[in-house]
């Protein structure tokens, strides 16, 4: 009897040794795969097939893999993206996740490591779908839907950034995320070992997250109980405040 199938999947890549390797394993994987060797034949598959998910190599003959996910993202396709590209090469990644990326992988890569970035990001974008779009720690609400952050009822206003480091930290509330931990996920690359953009990162939530003031049943005005904590020497977490005995 066949597997049923995983998800429908598109590969694009010039090279047609990579791309029978990845059709091979994907397919041994369960996944029903298209494959395009040119972005703009990409862009073509992609709007006939709708795939479920597209791992799509930077370097293409005609036009980058960065300008075909702009294409398909002002065209409405929301379909993940898993960019392959040269190692090391820090502004692939960076510009990737910029574009709309989702993740990307370094050549040479394994096939298991492909795969399994593949059934992470679709386990991953199937509970965003499936979830409530409401994120809770304590009074601190994200909804996921419309981007909307509040506590205590007050709007907060943050940038793209700020927004992201405070869903990983509630994505993982009561537990330690460190610096390396929270740069390979908000910014998804090496910052080169420069942990200062994440003390600064903290220190912009901590305003407007832990700087909220309200004003209690008395009608007296004070600032909310921190949720953002830093255990030093080894990161920062976020947790619903111990109620005082």
């Amino acid at each position: 009897m066949s597997k049923p199938i995983e998800a429908s999947i598109v590969v694009v890549d010039d090279e047609p040794s990579i791309r029978e390797l990845l059709v091979a394993s994907l397919h041994f994987a369960g996944f029903e795969v298209a494959t395009a060797a040119s972005g703009s034949e990409a862009i073509g598959v992609i709007e006939k097939t709708q795939p479920d998910l597209i791992v799509l190599d930077v370097m293409l003959p005609d036009i980058d893999g960065f300008t075909v996910t702009r294409r398909i993202r002002q065209e409405g396709i929301t379909a993940p993206v898993l960019f392959l590209t040269a190692r090391d090469d820090t502004q692939d990644k960076v510009m990737g996740l910029t574009v709309g990326g989702d993740d990307y992988v370094t050549k040479p890569f394994s096939l298991e490591e492909v795969v399994a970035r593949i059934r992470a990001i679709l386990r991953r974008t199937r509970e965003q779908i499936e979830d409530d779009p409401i994120i809770r720690v304590g009074d601190l609400e994200i909804n996921e839907d419309s981007h909307d952050v509040s506590r205590a009822g007050q709007p907060i206003d943050l940038s793209p950034t700020e927004y992201k480091l405070l869903r990983y930290l509630m994505d993982n509330e009561g537990r330690v995320l460190s610096k390396a931990q929270i740069l390979d996920h908000v910014w998804q690359y090496d910052w080169g070992g420069d942990a200062a953009i994440v003390e600064s990162y903290i220190s912009y939530l901590r305003k407007k997250v832990d700087g909220i003031v309200v004003t209690d049943e008395n009608g007296e005005q004070h600032k909310v109980t921190p949720l953002i904590e830093t255990k030093r020497g080894i990161g920062y977490m976020i947790r619903e405040p111990k109620v005082a005995a």
